[in-house]
């Protein structure tokens, strides 16, 4: 066989298999499919022996299809089914009118208004202490010690103390919640900007010397700039940590409303199904805040030239 025939081969053709796990939906569908079989699985290995503990009581003999299928449609499981989630979701969303007190869509967006105003707190918070940490060698050697040691005191041992100390000055509602998630999610903005305007090389700085530019012109031409994908990869983080300093918030005050006051509601009269149910909503929350944060991140490189 001569070259010429060798290099006219066509080449071969990928497998159907490799075509599918090329792209992000193959993968995808494949960890989805497994994290429901299991959830399945532990559905009826957590609710078995309640219905066991049943049959024995009642002198009833069962089968194994049996045990599976009331493991599947217990009233109040260990472990809901992932159906029986599902169900409650779209009763909870779609069953009800968004303005009562019973429907998710009501307590998501009271969860919502604290996140978000919280998240706003947070990051100009964390923003103006890395510029301070930056700037100031005195706030560098002395502030950022005790920014770093305020997030080893867990939050539920704070909360409380929030909410009561602010209740007796007259502030209730959303702002202590809001409080608390800004506590949670300065932190992050901060680590991240001091990194971020710190990030320039030492020659663009030398450069901004040599043409005599003033310390507002270097942070506003240089380190900011620099330290843009540096604050943006802090927000995604921030914004999902200020929604659970938001439902942290709502645990303690006994609130009527929220996503903490419907995880409170379903412990207290063991509705398993509704807490799960609440959980996988606020899940989805922080998943489409996280997003929104990335659009927004984007939009901002393409709008400056960092991504075409």
């Amino acid at each position: 066989m001569t070259i010429e025939a060798v290099g006219s081969a066509p080449p071969a053709t990928p497998g159907l298999l490799s075509r599918v796990f090329a792209g992000r939906a193959g993968p995808l569908t494949v960890v989805c499919l497994a994290i429901f079989a299991l959830w399945y699985a532990g559905t009826v290995w957590l609710n078995a022996p309640l219905l066991t503990d049943r049959y024995e009581r009642a002198g009833e003999s069962w089968t194994f299809s049996r045990l599976v299928d009331d493991a599947m449609a217990m009233e109040r499981p260990v472990l809901p089914a992932p159906h029986q989630v599902a169900v409650e979701l779209n009763k909870s969303i779609f069953g009800r009118k968004v303005t009562s007190k019973r429907s998710l869509v009501y307590h998501s967006w009271v969860t919502l208004s604290s996140t978000l105003l919280g998240f706003a707190m947070g990051t100009a918070l964390g923003i103006l202490l890395a510029v301070g940490i930056v700037h100031v060698k005195t706030l560098d050697r002395s502030l950022l010690p005790w920014v770093i040691a305020s997030q080893t005191i867990p939050i539920l041992a704070i909360a409380p103390m929030v909410i009561v100390v602010l209740g007796n000055i007259g502030f209730t509602g959303l702002v202590p919640k809001a409080l608390i998630s800004m506590y949670l999610c300065f932190f992050p903005v901060t680590i991240g900007m001091v990194k971020g305007l710190r990030s320039p090389d030492p020659l663009q700085m030398d450069l901004m010397k040599t043409y005599s530019a003033s310390g507002t012109q270097v942070f506003w031409k240089l380190r900011w700039p620099s330290s843009v994908p540096f604050l943006f990869a802090s927000l995604k983080v921030a914004i999902a940590i200020s929604l659970v300093g938001a439902i942290v918030g709502e645990l303690p005050t006994g609130a009527s409303a929220g996503i903490g006051a419907r995880l409170l509601v379903g412990s207290y009269y063991g509705q398993t199904v509704q807490i799960w149910a609440a959980l996988l909503t606020a899940a989805a929350m922080a998943g489409l805040l996280v997003a929104a944060v990335g659009g927004i991140e984007r939009l901002v490189l393409r709008r400056t030239g960092a991504r075409p």
